[in-house]
């Protein structure tokens, strides 16, 4: 008799060729035409999980070694079970677990519980050893901007840098402040690039050792700082000129986002300008894949626009720039996942065969999102007064190019010390 997964695989795969293999045999599904992926289980029973609870378990399966590609990768497996509608497949099971979780999701916002440093420190205080392996120089751990396309992933980070910079429009002087700042190198770049007065926050107790270091070895102490500090904690009566928060809106949550830009509100100058650059879904979730919540970002949620534009608007801010990069964040993640990959006995000498599946399907999957679910960056500019920013975008080419000059003579960044 077929196994509940093998009926189900049965109903979705019609385009390409999925061989599942196991102790119950081997089957080949779907009619060609498409990616061709062969599976593997090691036992019976990884099969009914599956099954059971694919949004889970699917990930679960493959990081414990118990569901193997013999042909393809797991990329390539995703990227197959996306090509194909999942709606004919979908059973009572898959709902039932959908809805609790969306339930749980939602008390949980109900009642929010502040696990914010402890959720940082999960993912980002990882050993700092394992980031060197697959980051560009500069340890960006965020989307690239490849424009033009073609170029390397050292060349779009410093793109990425460069085109926020250009919108952030800062002047020699001003006070900035980086929500957010990971390693340190946006801010680096700020103060470096444009003679302002940096200020970065974050919560990974690493990544401030790593960023005050880099302050040190750059020669711009009294010109950029950082602080291990929630941003719920800054206080009024300081304010910026200037705002930047690059890939960290992510670890807000649904609940926090009015909470969030009031306080944006609150230490933003009343010309200041900010920049906010997120991970964007299509739709509103209500929750995050249950493989991710559980083992990458704890506490994270990836919202849409119609979620994040509301409380913009009663906070008091303005949007005066909005702009979407669909598959910036899909390059950059084949970027990292291969790289991640050529350097597996390097991963293994740090972390187990389990931690390696696990991030290999972590940075799978997330490539999949981008390039099957729609998923996108999006870059709000914000300001307070209607003439804070140019009344066009013609300036932000013009900076653009002033910055690529400058950065021709800039110091070369130093190896991050691990």
């Amino acid at each position: 008799m077929a196994s509940s997964l093998r009926t189900l695989v049965a109903k979705i795969i019609k385009i390409g060729s999925l061989t599942v293999r196991g102790p119950s045999g081997e089957e080949t599904f779907g009619r060609g035409g498409g990616r061709t992926v062969t599976i593997r289980f090691t036992d019976t029973q990884a099969e009914e999980e599956l099954a059971a609870d694919p949004a889970l378990k699917l990930g679960e399966l493959y990081m414990e070694g118990r569901l193997l590609i013999d042909e393809g990768d797991i990329y390539e497996f995703l990227a197959l079970v996306k090509d194909n509608t999942l709606s004919e497949g979908l059973t009572f099971g898959m709902v039932w677990r959908g809805l609790l979780r969306i339930g749980a999701s939602l008390f949980r916002n109900r009642v929010p519980i502040n696990h914010n440093r402890r959720n940082v420190a999960h993912h980002y205080d990882l050993d700092g050893r394992l980031f060197s392996l697959f980051l560009d120089q500069d340890w960006q751990y965020s989307c690239a901007y490849f424009n033009p396309p073609g170029i390397t992933l050292d060349e779009a980070q410093l793109a990425k840098k460069r085109h926020i910079a250009a919108k952030l429009m800062p002047e020699p002087g001003q006070r900035v402040l980086e929500i957010g700042s990971g390693w340190g190198g946006m801010a680096l770049y700020l103060a470096e690039t444009s003679g302002v007065d940096v200020t970065g926050i974050t919560l990974s107790e690493e990544q401030l050792k790593v960023s005050r270091q880099r302050v040190e070895n750059r020669g711009l102490h009294g010109k950029v700082r950082f602080q291990l500090q929630d941003y719920r904690t800054l206080k009024p009566e300081v304010t910026f000129d200037r705002i930047v928060s690059v890939g960290m809106f992510e670890h807000v949550g649904r609940t926090n986002y009015a909470n969030f830009f009031r306080k944006v509100n609150e230490v933003l100058a009343e010309d200041g300008v900010m920049i906010l650059h997120s991970i964007g879904q299509p739709t509103i979730p209500y929750v995050t894949n249950p493989f991710i919540e559980k083992y990458i970002f704890p506490g994270g949620y990836i919202p849409a626009l119609s979620e994040v534009l509301p409380h913009i608007e009663k906070a008091g801010l303005l949007v005066s720039d909005l702009e979407i990069l669909p598959m910036h964040y899909a390059h950059t993640l084949r970027h990292w996942r291969e790289r991640f990959l050529a350097r597996k006995a390097e991963v293994l000498a740090l972390y187990d065969e389990r931690f390696f599946r696990m991030w290999e399907f972590y940075l799978a999957g997330s490539e999949m999102a981008f390039t099957h679910e729609n998923f996108f960056i999006f870059q709000v500019q914000l300001k307070k007064k209607r003439d804070a920013v140019p009344h066009h975008r013609d300036y932000i080419g013009k900076r653009e190019a002033a910055l690529r000059s400058f950065e021709q003579a800039r110091a070369p960044l130093d190896q991050i010390a691990v």
